[in-house]
């Protein structure tokens, strides 16, 4: 679920982005009909500097069950600990780390691997097999290979990798298979992808790849 201020919001290729509604409802309704987990992100965070979501955590923490991880706009220990004590179980983290790779090493140290998440936006280099790691939600270039990515911050100690696709992001036209097979022949921890699931058979195909351990679903469930 992205955030923006206390509303949700969803937008295609991280723009164009419009108001749906309030979270904590949504949140709610996916929480009863048997989701995993949720992922909030704050999408202007790294922006303004700022995490929002201590509220929206701590009133989604008090009526849902489910492990919930939180992202944007953390570039601190502290920063991660306030939404720790706010109701998250996982601090998920993309472009302070991409900034600044010691702070993986920071977080694991200080909450442990399993905490740990590293987000990975990702946008295809055009007429070019490789994939640029993006940042400020997907806004700004990172000059950083994913692959090369993926590698790095295996070795910080991260726990988790939610890798999306920028260019199937919100448009429900199928996963990019072709990133998620290279990405999961690399990866060593749980692989979390998303970006374009529309039906469940973009699910059971994705599944048959190795070592993918989830995906997240953002449109097509909002719609």
């Amino acid at each position: 679920l992205d955030i923006k201020g206390s509303k949700l919001i969803k937008g295609k290729q991280f723009e164009g982005v419009r108001v749906l509604g309030e979270p904590s409802d949504f949140a709610y309704k996916y929480a009863l009909n048997g989701i995993d987990e949720l992922l909030y992100v704050d999408s202007v965070a790294s922006l303004y500097g700022r995490n929002s979501l201590a509220e929206l955590l701590k009133e989604t923490s008090k009526k849902i069950f489910v492990p919930i991880t939180a992202s944007g706009g953390i570039r601190s220990v502290d920063d991660a600990a306030k939404l720790l004590a706010y109701g998250a179980d996982k601090i998920a983290v993309n472009t302070e780390a991409l900034r600044n790779p010691s702070l993986i090493t920071q977080l694991v140290d200080t909450f442990g691997s399993q905490c740990v998440v590293i987000s990975i936006q990702a946008r295809k280099l055009i007429n070019s097999n490789r994939w640029e790691a993006m940042c400020e939600m997907g806004r700004e270039k990172s000059g950083k290979d994913v692959f090369d990515w993926i590698t790095e911050i295996q070795k910080l100690g991260a726990g988790e990798i939610v890798l999306t696709s920028v260019d199937k992001d919100g448009i429900c036209k199928g996963p990019d298979s072709e990133l998620i097979k290279m990405a999961s022949a690399i990866s060593t921890v749980p692989l979390v992808v998303g970006g374009g699931f529309s039906k469940s058979s973009d699910i059971e195909n994705i599944f048959k790849i190795k070592n993918i351990s989830a995906v997240s679903i953002g449109t097509a469930l909002h719609k």
